[in-house]
């Protein structure tokens, strides 16, 4: 298994229309990456960048302390995983996965041995016999990652592999992708995904992309609690954080903040004095909103323009005054609250975002 390198990489096509810029990136030994992002924010072109798939403009890629810039994708120790299974229908389980192996002309034996071994470890055992069009959407795909680990190589990339299986299937088998990385754990491991459960359930670390540029790199956690700015704040949770214009009113180890509702909310984190009377942006998830009484205090407040129950929770669309959208407040459970009823929300200082006029985050001491 191998270590992945990209320096300065960037993508530019034909047209002069540059799609990756100035990609920098250390993958580990090991480590379980996830490219996320918005469509066409070039997390595909990165992984057939890395592949072999698409040439790279600029920059450089090693796998394994190589540059591979120019090796063809199959010398550079990689094995990719499509959206699409690609299985041969006419050929059984087996012969799928074995035959990659048998092109290469490896000893029948050595052969067998890898394809029962990784047949095993994704419980095809039983269906080794059998043809693709007798097999479950999730039990082919399961087969495509099993044609990719035979192979035994440097590095797995993955390219959307769930996104054609239904909500079931798409939860299975994203369990079973995470207790291979478990049964392999110095394997190296990439994978694309428009889907931030996926991201936050498998990774070890994202990478944020947005428009050809790496918008915040960490844990799954990390993005979550410390976005570096508000595309990332956007972005990672679901619903999506409140971002509120607001101007800073007085500074300190503490910061006092105005909305544009002219309601005033002090966020535990320091600025400078100079930025008094700047515009910002306050944040907060609609998970670290609570619905709070008349005698308690509230940051914000204004009436009910919507509800979704959910069951196990229940979604709140607020219209506060002199805010433009809706403030969305997360409830666990079912509440008795109507449309057009008031309330008052409050969360824990410690729940508060607050960015600059650019975009990027007020770091906290």
């Amino acid at each position: 298994m191998a270590d992945v390198k990209l320096t300065n990489v960037k993508k530019v096509y034909a047209n002069q229309v540059e799609v990756m810029r100035d990609i920098n990136l250390d993958i580990k030994q090991g480590e379980f990456i996830v490219f996320v992002g918005p469509s066409g924010c070039g997390k595909s072109t990165l992984l057939r960048m890395i592949s072999g798939l698409e040439e790279i403009s600029g920059g450089t890629l090693e796998i394994d302390g190589t540059v591979v810039n120019d090796v063809p994708p199959s010398l550079r120790g990689i094995a990719m995983v499509f959206q699409s299974y690609a299985l041969y229908p006419h050929m059984t389980v087996y012969d799928n996965m074995a035959f990659s192996l048998q092109i290469a002309k490896e000893d029948k034996a050595e052969i067998d041995k890898q394809v029962r071994k990784a047949a095993e470890m994704l419980q095809l055992t039983p269906f080794l016999d059998r043809l693709p069009k007798a097999l479950s959407g999730g039990q082919r795909q399961r087969v495509a990652i099993g044609r990719a680990i035979v192979r035994r190589p440097k590095v797995f990339l993955f390219d959307e592999p769930l996104s054609n299986l239904d909500a079931a299937l798409r939860v299975a088998t994203r369990m079973e992708i995470a207790n291979l990385k478990e049964s392999m754990p110095d394997s190296t491991m990439i994978y694309v995904t428009h889907d931030q459960v996926e991201a936050m359930t498998l990774a070890d670390r994202i990478v944020l992309l947005s428009a050809g540029n790496i918008e915040q790199v960490g844990s799954p956690l990390a993005l979550y609690e410390r976005p570096e700015n508000v595309f990332v704040a956007k972005f990672i949770g679901s619903p999506a954080m409140n971002i509120l214009p607001c101007q800073i009113a007085s500074t300190g180890s503490e910061t006092l903040v105005t909305l544009a509702s002219e309601q005033t909310v002090t966020v535990p984190i320091s600025t400078e004095s100079s930025e008094q009377g700047k515009t910002a942006f306050f944040g907060v998830r609609p998970e670290h909103l609570d619905v709070v009484a008349e005698d308690e205090g509230a940051m914000l407040a204004g009436e009910v323009s919507f509800i979704e129950s959910l069951g196990e929770a229940t979604l709140l669309y607020v219209a506060v005054p002199g805010v433009e959208g809706m403030v969305i407040a997360k409830q666990a459970g079912t509440l008795k609250i109507e449309k057009g009823d008031p309330v008052r929300l409050a969360a824990k200082p410690e729940a508060l975002h607050l960015f600059d006029e650019q975009e990027n985050t007020y770091r906290r001491d």
